[in-house]
């Protein structure tokens, strides 16, 4: 049971993180409309800044580094390349940030070289935050869940309740009215890819710290982000929240689930006892980096628009 417990705590903690990753995407892509590819790239190099930046002003500071310096580079993006792309399609806009994400990559293992750097959480932060039983749960975990928390309750607020997020929300719906009334929509819309790309620089700064720090981070979630935002529904904040979250308990949890296809074939009588423990003897868990995509698979074939509809923010 404290083995469960444990598994189911750690899943929700690293959906939190991907919420944390694809809420920037579930803004650029989900109301913005752009195709950013390269987003994953903007949570690398936010824990690359943040390594940098540490020897000069701590972790907090490196944190904060990581952050704001992500948030220009996605402004310099959207300001000098994709708004030169956007009038001729998305084609032309995926192409470009599919461009963006290997330029990336090649970029940092120039500086720090294709292995992991030493980026790790600080000693003053390496302490329990709990029990569960004989386990020591990490604070530092319970940390990056509790940032992903105020970040989902930080955007839903900005977009819902203030004045920034209504100009936000009428200049994706009706970009030409809202200019008329004065307001100036590049502007806006370079501001929401930028903060868009640093909420991915912050999960970085934070994550890379706690996991591994390599020039395959980017890969590595690169496509389950995009599963995220389709599995959550385009444009829902909310949506995106519930989509990590059951990615990231489905794949923690099946992992100590200790069964093989076989015994389940052979339970409902699809095959032979005989076939389940020869050919079949394969471990469930590992279908464990499937699973996301399946469950995109069935979102698409039974509700196409998301959990979470055509809800915006």
């Amino acid at each position: 049971m404290e083995t469960l417990l444990v598994a189911l705590l750690n899943g929700l903690i690293y959906g939190l993180l991907l919420f944390m990753i694809s809420s920037g995407l579930t803004l650029i892509f989900g109301m913005m409309g752009i195709l950013n590819f390269a987003h994953a790239s903007f949570y690398m190099l936010g824990a690359y800044l943040a390594f940098t930046a540490i020897h000069m002003f701590g972790f907090w500071g490196g944190v904060v580094f990581g952050t704001l310096g992500v948030a220009l580079i996605g402004f310099v993006c959207e300001r000098y390349l994709l708004r030169h792309v956007r009038r001729f399609g998305h084609v032309q806009e995926l192409l470009l940030t599919f461009g963006l994400f290997f330029a990336f990559e090649e970029v940092v293992k120039l500086f720090f070289g294709p292995y992991a750097v030493a980026y790790s959480v600080p000693e003053s932060l390496r302490f329990t935050a709990f029990h569960i039983g004989e386990v020591s749960y990490p604070f530092f975990r319970v940390l990056i869940g509790l940032t992903a928390i105020v970040m989902f309750a930080a955007i839903f607020c900005l977009l819902r309740f203030t004045r920034i997020g209504l100009v936000v929300r009428a200049a994706v719906l009706n970009p030409t009215m809202v200019q008329a009334l004065g307001y100036n929509v590049s502007v806006i819309f370079s501001a929401m890819f930028a903060v868009g790309a640093g909420l991915a620089g912050l999960a970085g700064a934070m994550g890379g710290a706690y996991y591994t720090t390599n020039p395959n981070m980017a890969t590595e979630l690169g496509v389950i982000v995009f599963v995220v935002v389709v599995v959550g529904g385009l444009g829902s904040l909310g949506g995106a929240l519930i989509a990590s979250l059951l990615i990231g308990i489905l794949v923690s949890a099946i992992v100590y689930v200790d069964v093989t296809f076989g015994q389940i074939l052979s339970a409902v009588g699809l095959v032979s006892d005989e076939v389940a423990q020869s050919t079949l003897d394969v471990p469930l868990s590992s279908a464990a980096g499937v699973l996301p995509f399946l469950l995109m698979l069935l979102v698409l074939m039974f509700r196409p628009q998301g959990i979470a509809g055509d809800e915006r923010a």
